[in-house]
């Protein structure tokens, strides 16, 4: 087997199913996510130990069951599964109704706090390690004031901690909720960067929740999820209320002219 991929050899008893089954089991556990593009069927027969007619049959099944497109010149992906969290519609009407945003808050806080709360009982060494990895790359964004990279390493950190609570469910369902935070429907990282001043209240929220995660505390983590979402959510309405004033005394100016 070749060490440095996640895909085990299978038997040699029906082995399209094998590989469909294992296949199905990585996208269950949320290893394969949608989006993903697989090895070469090269690479994936040898690390699988299955010929490559096998392979072929096995992905046709897959793709038969809607788990996986395979676009040809290009390769084998696993297929959008989870759907948008709503429709462009309901988007475009959170957008011009900003209590929602509320509503929003409230969800991710009882979620975050649940995931991170799992994740510091349940997490693995590697789960551990990928943390850390995400919390240098933080620390380097901030030193080098690199705000795009700072906001992707934000996005990986919420989600490998997700990851790390074993939750497949919570797993797929927070998947479709970040990519609303990608999209900036709600509000976007460089917003709470102005906020903050520096990107450094970020940066100790994220390496509280991350190592309490490592030190497996969970009521810690827990904790410190839950405060994070709150700072988010004062954030928000700082900025509106300073948007107000700012809306009054522009008025005020325009009537003293």
């Amino acid at each position: 087997m070749n060490s440095t991929s996640p895909f085990d050899p299978v038997g040699h008893e029906s082995i399209a199913d094998a590989v469909v089954d294992q296949i199905e089991t990585m996208i269950v556990d949320g290893i394969l996510k949608e989006g993903r593009k697989l090895p070469s069927e090269r690479e994936l027969a040898e690390a699988m130990g299955v010929s490559r007619p096998k392979l072929r049959e096995a992905l046709q099944m897959l793709e038969e069951r809607g788990l996986v497109n395979v676009r040809h010149g290009e390769g084998t992906f696993i297929a959008p599964l989870t759907g948008r969290a709503m429709s462009p519609a309901l988007l475009a009407l959170y957008t011009r109704h900003g209590s929602a945003f509320y509503d929003y808050l409230e969800y991710r806080r009882e979620q975050e706090a649940f995931a991170s709360r799992l994740a510091a009982q349940r997490a693995t060494e590697s789960d551990k390690a990928r943390l850390q990895d995400i919390l240098d790359e933080m620390r380097k964004a901030r030193e080098e004031d690199d705000i795009d990279a700072s906001q992707e390493a934000d996005f990986r950190l919420h989600a490998a901690v997700v990851d790390a609570s074993q939750n497949t469910t919570l797993i797929h369902m927070m998947a479709s909720v970040y990519d609303l935070t990608r999209q900036g429907v709600f509000y976007n990282r460089k917003f709470l960067r102005t906020m903050d001043g520096s990107g450094e209240k970020l940066l100790e929220q994220h390496t509280e929740i991350a190592q309490s995660i490592i030190d497996g505390d969970p009521d810690r983590a827990e904790a410190a999820a839950r405060r994070h979402m709150d700072f988010v959510e004062q954030s928000f309405l700082a900025g509106q209320e300073q948007q107000a004033r700012e809306t009054r005394a522009a008025k005020r100016r325009q009537l003293t002219k």
